[in-house]
C-alpha cells in the first residue's frame, strides 16, 4: 500500500491550529497556580484585595479576551478619530458602553477572520486540497468570519432602537406625571428607572448613565447631547432637542414633555393605522402560494378524476 502525505495534510493543520491555540492560550493565562498565590497571599496581605480586584473583573475567557484585545486589535483599530467616534458610536447604540468596548469589538473581529481562514482553510482542503476551489473556499470563510460581527452588531442595534421606540411614549408619560407632581427633571428620570426597569430595560439603562452623569457634574446639555447620540433614534434626538431648548428659554419641562409625548403617540398611531393598511397587499403572496393550490385541488381534483376515468373506459 503507496504512502500518500496528501492524506496526512489536513490533520497536520488541524494539530498546528491546535497547537497554536494553546499557545496563545498559555500566554494570556496566568502562569501562577492557585496554591502559590495564596502563599503570596499570606506573606503579604495586600495582595489579597488586589488578586480579588483582577479575578472579579478578568475571570475566564472574558478576561483572556480583554488581556489580549489591545494586541489582536491594533491590526484593525481606525487610524483616524472621526473613523474611532463613529466606531464607539455604533458600539453605543448597541449598548456597549464601556471603554474598551471597541477593543473588544476588533479582537472579535480579527479572531472571527482567523477561525474563518481556518475554517474555511480545512474544508477547502478536504474537499478539493490544493486547487483554486480550496484557495476561494478558505477567502470565503475568512470573509464570513470577518463580517459576521458587523452583521450581528447591525442586527444588535436595529432590535435595540425598535425597543427604545417601542417604550419611549410610555415612559414620557411616566416622565409628564413625574415632573408635574412638582419633582424636577432629575428626580423625575430617578423614578422612571425605578419604576420602568422591568418594562423597558433598554430607555432606563440610558436615563440612568444620564444620572450618573448628571451627579458627576457634567452639564446638563452635554448629557441630553449624548442622549440622543448613544440611542440613535430620532424621536430621542427629538426630545432632547425641544429639553434642551426649554432648559435654555425657560419654558415650562412639563409642557415640552406633554407636547413630545402626543406627537410620539400620533406618530406610533399612524404607523400602526400604515401597517393596517399594507396588510391586504401581504396576504396576496401566502394566499396564491399556499391556499389557493390547496383550494384548487379540492374543486377541481374530483372532476379530473371523473374525467380521467371516462377517458380510460372509452
Amino acid at each position: 500500500m503507496a504512502f500518500d502525505l496528501s492524506q496526512l495534510t489536513p490533520w497536520l493543520i488541524f494539530l498546528t491550529v491546535v497547537f497554536l491555540v494553546w499557545g496563545v492560550i498559555g500566554l494570556f493565562t496566568p502562569q501562577k497556580s492557585r496554591a502559590a498565590e495564596r502563599l503570596d497571599e499570606l506573606r503579604d496581605p495586600r495582595l489579597r484585595e488586589r488578586n480579588e480586584a483582577v479575578r472579579g473583573s478578568s475571570s475566564g475567557v472574558t478576561g483572556m479576551l480583554e488581556r489580549a484585545a489591545p494586541t489582536l486589535s491594533n491590526a484593525l483599530k481606525p487610524k483616524t478619530e472621526l473613523e474611532q467616534n463613529a466606531l464607539k458610536v455604533r458600539l453605543a447604540n448597541a449598548g456597549f458602553n464601556s471603554a474598551n468596548a471597541d477593543s473588544v469589538y476588533l479582537t472579535v473581529k480579527m479572531l472571527g477572520l482567523i477561525a474563518g481562514f481556518v475554517a474555511g482553510g480545512g474544508v477547502g482542503l478536504w474537499r478539493w486540497g490544493m486547487t483554486q476551489n480550496g484557495l476561494f473556499s478558505t477567502v470565503i470563510g475568512a470573509g464570513v468570519g470577518f463580517y459576521l460581527p458587523e452583521v450581528v452588531l447591525s442586527l444588535m442595534i436595529r432590535s435595540r432602537q425598535q425597543k427604545i421606540f417601542r417604550s419611549l411614549p410610555d415612559t414620557l408619560d411616566l416622565l409628564v406625571v413625574c415632573v408635574e407632581a412638582g419633582l424636577g427633571l432629575d428626580a423625575a428620570m430617578r423614578r422612571v428607572v425605578e419604576e420602568m426597569q422591568d418594562a423597558a430595560p433598554e430607555i432606563c439603562s440610558e436615563l440612568a448613565l444620564c444620572n450618573m452623569q448628571l451627579q458627576m457634574g457634567r452639564p446638563r446639555k452635554e448629557v441630553l447631547h449624548d442622549l440622543g447620540v448613544r440611542t440613535g433614534v430620532d424621536d430621542v434626538r427629538a426630545l432632547v432637542a425641544i429639553l434642551m431648548q426649554a432648559e435654555r428659554f425657560g419654558a415650562s419641562i412639563a409642557k415640552a414633555l406633554r407636547v413630545q409625548s402626543d406627537s410620539m403617540r400620533a406618530k406610533r398611531r399612524q404607523m400602526a393605522e400604515e401597517q393596517a393598511q399594507q396588510t391586504a397587499v401581504k396576504l396576496i403572496f401566502p394566499l396564491v402560494l399556499f391556499i389557493f393550490p390547496g383550494i384548487f385541488v379540492v374543486l377541481v381534483g374530483p372532476a379530473a378524476i371523473s374525467l380521467m376515468q371516462t377517458l380510460m373506459t372509452d
